[in-house]
């Protein structure tokens, strides 16, 4: 018996790279599948894989940084399979800039995906988990959203869903509905455009792939806003941001009441510089 049997799911960006990895192993475990992709024929072979070995799966072609088209997903899944438990936002984009050489069509069409996708399919699949009961949600964030350089887009991107996931726990929570943000490591083609510490060989896909069905499954059930970090080898939980102590008080403060402060109570809780503490 799978873990997933009985249940039915979408997964974006699911013909290439992680998603197809998360649609096989979901399916391996008994989901039925709706498999997104902006391109048609990778999301097709997906399908037949899935069917090929037994398992239930449909297409939903189109790209989530349409409204209509991210919606599209969770229609095909509740005509399909009539219900759907879980959602995976994965569709992304990625790419490496200079600052002061940034293009603004690149940034446009990044923030759409990584964010207004995932907030369109989110919030249709939330729609229908609210009615149906319940069920769980995943996002695809990253450790670039502590802000890696070239990649400012993409940091702003991944900070936007960790965010929102969590925004999103809270609020669903009481209808059933975990949410969830995962900051996976994997040798894929957009870990290859990371110039600066690219994934190893090794830490393919399918070595991911269970984090997530894991995540979709009831064995999650007590598991929800977290931002969960897994690579091959390693697993653990990443703190949200919040104050740090001492919280210093003044009804008055001046510029130079505030430069003593840095100087003295707040110098040893100041962030390391960027360089030293950027990590994927």
């Amino acid at each position: 018996m799978g873990v997933l049997d009985g249940k039915a799911v979408v997964i974006t960006g699911a013909g290439r790279g992680l998603g197809r990895a998360y649609a096989l192993h979901a399916a391996s475990c008994g989901a039925a599948v709706v498999v997104n992709d902006i391109d048609g024929q990778p999301a097709e072979d997906v399908v037949s894989l899935i069917r090929g070995a037994g398992g239930r799966a449909a297409a939903s072609i189109g790209s989530v940084a349409d409204p209509d088209q991210a919606r599209a997903p969770v229609r095909r899944c509740l005509t399909e399979f009539g219900r759907i438990d879980g959602l995976v936002n994965n569709a992304g984009l990625r790419y490496q800039a200079p600052a002061w050489d940034d293009d603004p069509a690149r940034m446009r069409a990044l923030i759409e995906v990584n964010v207004l996708g995932s907030m369109y399919c989110g919030s249709a699949a939330a729609a229908a988990m609210r009615s149906g009961g319940g069920g769980s949600i995943v996002n695809t964030a990253s450790l670039a959203m502590v802000g890696q350089p070239t990649a400012a887009a993409y940091s702003a991107s991944k900070g936007a869903v960790a965010s929102m996931t969590v925004a999103w726990a809270v609020e669903l929570a009481d209808h059933g509905v975990r949410v969830n943000g995962i900051c996976p490591v994997a040798w894929t083609r957009m870990a290859q455009a990371d110039t600066r510490t690219p994934s190893a060989p090794d830490q393919t896909p399918d070595r991911i792939a269970p984090i997530v069905s894991y995540l979709l499954s009831d064995l999650s059930s007590g598991v929800t806003g977290q931002l969960i970090r897994f690579t091959a080898a390693k697993l653990h939980i990443v703190s949200h941001h919040s104050a740090k102590d001492p919280v210093l008080r003044n009804d008055g403060w001046d510029v130079h009441d505030i430069a003593e402060a840095f100087d003295t109570h707040l110098a040893d809780t100041l962030e390391p510089p960027p360089a030293q503490k950027w990590t994927r």
